[in-house]
């Protein structure tokens, strides 16, 4: 009773003090606004009549008949609470108007719930079912900032309340318990749970008499428009949807960024954000789902000075920079790190053949180890680890990884800011960068920000901070959340020294020399996958760091395909576009920007040989260059056999394919072939491509790797191919048994080629020992 004395009915609109929110870029110039729609008011009288009866038939199908609270609903929904039931609520429409329209929407204690019971029975008193019901219609929230019927009609349909179709009104009455999450537009689970809800509508539809049966089979699932976020501009609304993650993260809600009225202060450059629409554009004859990504990151403070995610929110709907793609190539700097910490240095060499077998690097768990290729099948005799770095080259790195262990690669990718699947098990589950050798690919699948976290730790030197583009949010003069710029230490400077100098390399003599067109000191490192599925350039100057991603993803068969060609590339690689447009970007980003040096770092001088000086020379004497002969009679040999003995004989060769009639891999010509030459010398070799010539073909067998030479032979032989056997050591091939075949297993040559199989002749002697003779190295031989 005294409840019912002392509450009265408000006399003002509750929302009515709803703001608009604005988001500020650095300079604080606004970037966008997230806001409620204009209330649009619509009279009952104007609106068909299927639009509230769709909203009766789904929310309370008594309401012409109740007193504003539905008696056997709240005892049900009380009995069903108490003893431990799902939690349930028996709201009216006119406690839902009630709570819309003067109490507001929030978390409600029972003494809350209690008055909004005494309003509502006090509002059905005053006022009309249908002035309750108008007022209903107009107020409630409807998703998509859309407050009120008109509102959401707009947003939802392109068009006015008072000309929406039995089947736009069936959805909106649906969605209406939770229309953020039922939104179509947030995935196909939002679509499944809108549909079913729609269904259900038209069902009670029926059931109350507002439809019939034959208007419900002609019921059709409405078209909606797209939806625009914030502002409306199609290029800002990528990062409109960023910080509207970010908020969410820290617990302020879409209703609110809608409601309050905050100020959004970015980290958002203009000049770098205009900077990454300018050249990060693909060109015309680039395939339409090849999406381009860009996010240029503080390293010292975590803050996103940039971010590219497509060039149209409207078509493009999916943010590039937060969706993933493999990771590729740009993870063995991750390897590099773990090998440093481990007291492997620069200058330690490894093997570098194309082909090699690595003992435990599988396709599939369990099964037969293969070979490891390099890009476009190059060879070394052998390669330290900085030169490893710059061309980026596989078969080194695919040994590095065994010696200190893939989880170590793994761990070096969690500590530099690379997200562990238990971070996020609703969509890290297949992310992972996991325990396998071929980690060190980069085989686990990142995002760009993900990646720009990472190589922000590098590029300060083992500081990590947290990537973020809101730096402060206030609602009047309260603060309410601000971006933090904090540093925990992970690795050691010298480390990252070490690493950042073997990352310079890349630029300055690998696969990222375009950037040298920045004319200041850059580290990064390029990425390809595997069938060129993705593509990376990630680099970094002192001061700011910037990854540029490509990747091909197939929305109508859901899955990721090669990067189709574009811009006059013959093929996609971090190499090409990536770099290119890395360059292009960070030339105008950095513009005024001081010329600082990366950290000072010294590289270790390589192990000196331990031969004796000869009888004739004095050990204060100058060494001679030492000379070696180039081969003789390779002419007419398989390339296999000419490249075995110009590494045999300390050269490198370099293949060069020339049109001609004779079987594809002959060798036509080879450089200074008999002469005396400088030991490491590139020596150019002429090989047939086999244009012009129409030959039988055959297959190279399979099952050769791990088989008695012997057999292998006998195997090569009947399929009428020509068997050459070159030895080489192996700690993990036995004796006698085949380690590699060239051409591989199962490839297509002419009948009668030859096929060359490297015969393990047992472990090196001395396999290891830092004092031994480096023309005795591991990489001493073509195969070793």
């Amino acid at each position: 009773m005294a409840a019912w004395v002392n509450v009265t009915v408000p006399a003002e609109l509750n929302s009515v003090d709803f703001e608009t929110t604005t988001v500020h870029y650095a300079d604080g110039k606004t970037l966008g606004k997230f806001a409620a729609q204009d209330r649009t008011l619509v009279s009952l009288e104007d609106l068909p009549s299927h639009v509230p009866d769709a909203v009766i038939a789904s929310e309370d199908q008594s309401f012409r008949t109740h007193p504003g609270i539905n008696l056997p609903a709240i005892a049900r929904a009380a009995l069903n609470n108490v003893t431990g039931g799902a939690q349930q609520g028996a709201s009216t429409l006119t406690q839902q108007y009630v709570e819309n329209y003067y109490v507001g929407v929030g978390e409600a204690t029972y003494a809350d719930k209690f008055r909004e019971v005494i309003l509502a029975l006090k509002v059905t008193q005053e006022q009309s079912k249908d002035q309750v019901l108008e007022g209903y219609l107009n107020s409630i929230y409807l998703g998509r900032g859309a407050y009120g019927v008109d509102a959401a009609s707009q947003a939802y349909f392109g068009h006015s309340a008072t000309e929406m179709t039995v089947s736009e009104a069936a959805f909106l009455a649906g969605i209406i318990p939770n229309p953020t999450y039922w939104d179509p537009r947030q995935g196909e689970a939002a679509q499944a749970q809108a549909e079913a809800r729609w269904n259900r509508t038209l069902d009670f539809m029926v059931e109350t008499g507002a439809i019939s049966s034959e208007d419900r089979s002609a019921a059709k699932y409405p078209k909606l428009v797209k939806y625009q976020q914030g502002s409306g501009d199609n290029r800002t609304a990528y990062l409109m949807e960023q910080v509207a993650d970010e908020l969410d993260e820290q617990g302020i809600s879409a209703d609110q960024l809608t409601q309050n009225g905050y100020k959004i202060q970015t980290s958002i450059d203009r000049k770098m954000q205009a900077a990454a629409y300018e050249t990060m554009e693909l060109p015309e004859d680039a395939n339409d789902f090849t999406r381009a990504s860009l996010t240029s990151i503080d390293p010292q403070t975590g803050e996103i000075k940039a971010m590219y995610g497509g060039p149209n929110y409207s078509t493009a709907p999916t943010n590039a920079a937060t969706f993933e793609a493999q990771g590729a190539s740009t993870f063995k700097p991750f390897t590099l790190i773990g090998a440093l910490e481990q007291g492997i240095p620069l200058t330690k060499r490894y093997g570098a053949i194309d082909g090699t077998v690595i003992e435990g690097w599988n396709q599939e768990e369990g099964g037969p180890d293969v070979p490891l290729y390099n890009f476009d099948n190059q060879s070394w005799n052998s390669l330290d680890l900085t030169m490893a770095t710059a061309d980026s080259v596989n078969v080194v790195y695919g040994q590095l990884n065994k010696d200190i262990g893939p989880e170590t690669t793994a761990e070096v990718g969690y500590e530099l800011g690379i997200p562990q699947a238990d971070d996020n098990p609703d969509t890290r589950d297949c992310c992972s960068i996991g325990g396998n050798l071929a980690n060190v690919l980069g085989t686990a699948y990142v995002t760009n920000v993900d990646l720009a976290h990472a190589y922000s730790t590098i590029a300060a030197q083992g500081y990590r901070t947290t990537p973020h583009m809101v730096t402060k949010v206030t609602e009047g003069e309260k603060l309410i959340h601000e971006g933090s710029t904090s540093r925990e230490k992970m690795f050691d400077e010298e480390i990252m020294a070490a690493a950042t100098y073997a990352m310079s390399k890349v630029v300055e003599e690998g696969s990222g020399t375009p950037a040298l067109e920045l004319e200041r000191p850059v580290a990064g490192k390029t990425g390809s996958s595997n069938d060129n599925m993705s593509a990376w350039f990630a680099g970094f100057v002192p001061q700011l760091t910037t990854v540029v991603g490509l990747y091909e993803y197939n929305i109508d068969k859901n899955e990721y395909e090669q990067i189709q060609p574009f811009g006059g590339y013959e093929q996609i690689t971090g190499g090409s576009w990536p770099v290119e447009a890395w360059t292009d970007y960070m030339v105008r980003a950095t513009e005024g920007m001081d010329i600082e040096e990366l950290p000072e770092y010294t590289p270790p001088a390589p192990p000196e040989p331990t031969q004796s000086p000869s009888p004739t020379q004095s050990p204060s004497e100058e060494p001679e260059e030492e000379k070696v002969m180039v081969p003789t009679g390779l002419v007419g040999k398989q390339y296999t056999v000419a490249a075995s003995a110009l590494a045999g004989a300390e050269l490198i060769p370099q293949q060069v394919d020339v049109d001609s009639d004779q079987p594809a891999g002959t060798v036509l010509a080879v450089d200074r072939e008999g002469q005396e030459v400088d030991r490491g010398e590139t020596i150019r070799v002429e090989v047939s491509n086999g244009s012009q010539v129409e030959e039988e073909t055959t297959t190279v067998p399979w099952g050769l790797t791990n088989q008695d030479q012997g057999y292998a032979e006998e195997q090569i032989a009947a399929a009428d191919l020509e068997p050459v056997a070159q030895e080489a050591p192996s700690d993990s091939v036995p004796e006698g048994r085949v380690i590699s075949v060239d051409p591989g297993e199962g490839t297509e040559v002419p009948t009668g080629s030859q096929v060359m199989i490297v015969v393990s002749s047992g472990p090196e002697e001395g396999e290891g020992d830092p004092t031994d003779d480096p023309s005795e190295d591991e990489g001493g031989g073509l195969f070793g």
